[in-house]
């Protein structure tokens, strides 16, 4: 009787197949990864492209496994992936760590054979080929697995003298994979107590030691480390240094410490190292760079980034902990967390670092990882600027001008703009043009102020671009010069402002500075609609209404008065009163 028997009368042959081949293929995939450190990414990027490439709900294969009358035997490996990267389900590294125990404790299931003559059961599962093979790749797998599972939480954690928690309360070790030299070779890993006992490390360290001996280049970093910090052996710093930049660069690149012709090879990298190994905060910080960003050869790798950053932050540097913060705040190379973002970048913006300075600010304005507090915003973005940042003196003028964590002062505001301005911000030289247009905190001037946005629009800030095509439009502070508008409005449309977009789209409606175009009149009013200026919104209905640049269309045309209407477009809402197709459409309707 065959041993593919299955459960569930909705699973087809189809998926049966598609199970089949799924087991098997991501089998051979994961053991070709030696990206340990990004192994999450590597392994579910490819289960998510096998469901695209096979157009299935990631949910329905789900199901598909557990209902499958082989679950345990073929699927736990993969049910408990599922479950530990929530694929298909809601995350749960509970169920994930009992199905991988499954699947490396795979007995046959005798009963559901369905075989009456017991006696010719061994004979029937050793010809079974299919059965044995899905058997050993889901054993294989969820060992695989089972090892990484603790392998992210124990060995990771090791980089910052820590482990975690993993509610064990006693050691094991996984069985011998056999007939597979490879994964015994790398994965036969061990899983530490929750007290992280001496005895422990060093079973950590005599593992990495012999992967190291296979040539394990994930292993051999880690390895290092253990030799930096102490972790299950003496403290080598030599051995580290070794073992560090054999694993980091091609051999053509290494250079020994000893080897002063070969280090000149290696810059600055080498020397840098040596000082981080010996817990020197500014090296580790410069070491997490180059891993940030593949600097002297380094091979790009934001996860040891983050970990070295964080080793200078704990050491005191102020740069790492801004470095840490900033990993923390977007996720890069560690799971995103605000809080302790904003925790680093208030350590590192108290040790004087000007950047974190400007982020703690941000933090305080935004309430990021932290409660909302104008005034402490204020506060930090001062101290920001008073250490020179540009940006954080742009951001003080803007603070005095509305009144943000501070009194009201326009005077104060623009000595802020302009002090920001003079160290050549562009949007803070916009500001400063846009006070001598309009007389705020100093007196009106015209000429000064096209002055200002001339050096804001050459520098490519979108909103000086914009006010120096206005002034050119209308000649404030110049003589009146279309085509001038043209070119500046065309240059601030094509960076994104909106106003612009409109403006540019009226050029070519009525042939201001260039030819007359309906059809770019109106692609630059759909521009403009589209993120959300009203007057474009409201352009954008005319064109449709009367159909400029493209056939007209009523419903269209209705769609974007009343989105300019509810806007606050006065024209929007006089054209909504006025617009007819059949009846009357009354404003208080559509507001």
């Amino acid at each position: 009787m065959s041993s593919n028997k299955i459960k569930d009368i909705n699973i087809t042959l189809g998926d049966e197949n598609l199970l089949k081949n799924l087991i098997i293929r991501f089998h051979n995939y994961i053991v070709k990864i030696d990206d340990i450190d990004d192994f999450e990414n590597i392994s579910t990027n490819w289960i998510i492209s096998f469901h695209e490439n096979n157009d299935k709900n990631p949910k329905k294969i789900l199901k598909i496994m557990e209902n499958h009358k082989r679950n345990k035997s073929w699927f736990t490996s993969l049910i408990g992936y599922f479950y530990q990267f929530g694929i298909g389900c809601d995350l749960n590294r509970e169920k994930a760590l009992d199905c991988y125990l499954i699947a490396i404790n795979n007995n046959i299931d005798y009963d559901s054979l369905d075989i009456i003559d017991k006696n010719q059961l061994q004979l029937i599962v050793k010809n079974n080929g299919a059965f044995n093979l899905l058997r050993n790749s889901n054993t294989i797998i969820g060992k695989y697995l089972l090892s990484l599972f603790h392998y992210k939480d124990i060995i990771n954690s090791m980089i910052l003298s820590a482990v975690t928690d993993l509610n064990q309360n006693k050691l094991v070790f996984l069985e011998r994979i056999n007939g597979n030299s490879e994964l015994e070779v790398q994965f036969n890993l061990a899983i530490c107590r929750k007290d992280g006992s001496v005895n422990n490390y060093k079973k950590v360290f005599e593992l990495l030691l012999r992967l190291t001996e296979e040539g394990n280049l994930s292993a051999q970093y880690n390895l290092a480390i253990c030799y930096m910090d102490g972790i299950g052996t003496q403290k080598d710093e030599e051995k580290a240094f070794d073992l560090f930049l054999k694993s980091i660069q091609p051999a053509k690149f290494r250079a020994h410490r000893r080897n002063k012709k070969k280090r000149m090879i290696k810059g600055s990298f080498a020397m840098d190292l040596e000082s981080a190994i010996s817990n020197n905060s500014i090296a580790q910080n410069k070491i997490g760079f180059c891993f940030q960003t593949g600097k002297d050869r380094v091979r790009k790798n934001i996860p040891r980034a983050f970990k070295w950053y964080l080793k200078s932050a704990i050491t005191g540097c102020a740069e790492g902990q801004y470095n840490a913060g900033y990993c923390y705040e977007f996720g890069k190379g560690t799971n995103k967390n605000e809080i302790k973002a904003f925790e680093w970048y208030l350590e590192s913006a108290e040790n004087g670092y000007v950047m974190s300075q400007i982020h703690v600010g941000s933090c305080y304005e935004h309430g990021k990882g932290t409660n909302k507090n104008e005034i402490k915003a204020f506060k930090w973005y001062l101290k920001s600027a008073e250490n020179g940042d540009v940006k954080s003196q742009s951001y003080v003028g803007y603070c005095y001008l509305k009144g943000y964590g501070i009194d009201k002062n326009e005077a104060k505001a623009f000595e802020w703009y302009l002090k920001s301005a003079e160290n050549g911000d562009a949007m803070s030289q916009s500001n400063v043009g846009y006070c001598y247009d309009h007389g705020i905190g100093t007196d009106k001037d015209e000429t000064k102020a096209i002055e200002w946005y001339t050096k804001s629009a050459i520098i490519g800030c979108a909103e000086g671009q914009y006010n120096l095509g206005y002034c050119y439009e209308n000649g404030k502070g110049t003589d009146k010069n279309e085509i001038e508008a043209f070119k500046w409005y065309t240059k601030a449309a094509e960076n994104g402002d909106s106003v612009a977009q409109n403006n540019l789209g009226d050029c070519y409606k009525y042939g201001k500075g260039t030819d007359k175009d309906e059809k770019k009149a109106f692609e630059w009013y759909l521009k403009s609609a589209g993120k959300g200026y009203k007057m474009g919104q409201n352009n954008l209905g005319y064109c449709y209404e009367h159909g400029l640049g493209l056939e007209k269309n009523e419903n269209k045309a209705t769609e974007w008065f009343t989105k300019a209407a509810k806007s606050g477009d006065a024209v929007a809402q006089n054209n909504l009163s006025k617009f007819k197709y059949g009846i009357k459409i009354a404003i208080k309707d559509l507001l």
